[in-house]
């Protein structure tokens, strides 16, 4: 298992702290991350979109690492801004729906429970804040047409 020590971290006994309870490390979130993409990329409805957009993937997955590093473990790995990345991408309820379904998945698959949890939590969270802008950007955000998960 990776320590606290092993994963740089700007927050180091935050980390340690969420490491403990979640049973989550870098391991963990590198697997969650390479299998939620593999899935993405042969998903018929997903796949279109990402192939579309991400040309080398070696660097893509190495950045989502960090962000869920960040997200999950407050390490502070991520720097760099995802909503203007999603605003213009052709995405609607129905997207959101699918990613979380593959995300939720692939978490439940490779991370302990309660890392699984929070991940899913997280994700939940980041789904519906990036579909709001999303549909805000369009020109109106209605919660009448999110999906009921979001």
């Amino acid at each position: 298992m990776t320590t606290p020590n092993d994963i740089r971290s700007a927050r180091p006994a935050v980390t340690a702290d969420l490491m403990a309870r979640t049973g989550l490390d870098d391991a963990n979130l590198t697997r969650l991350v390479h299998g939620f993409y593999d899935r993405i990329r042969t998903d018929p409805l997903l796949g279109p979109i990402f192939a579309a957009h991400v040309d080398d993937w070696a660097p893509h997955l190495e950045k989502m690492v960090d962000f869920w590093s960040s997200v999950a473990l407050m390490t502070g790995r991520y720097h760099g801004a995802p909503m203007p990345k999603h605003l213009p991408l052709p995405v609607e309820a129905e997207h959101f729906e699918r990613w979380l379904d593959l995300f939720r998945q692939t978490a439940k698959e490779v991370c302990p429970p309660e890392g699984a949890a929070l991940v899913i939590d997280r994700a939940t969270r980041i789904a519906a804040s990036i579909h709001m802008n999303v549909m805000d950007a369009r020109g109106g955000y209605s919660r009448a047409g999110m999906p009921p998960q979001l």
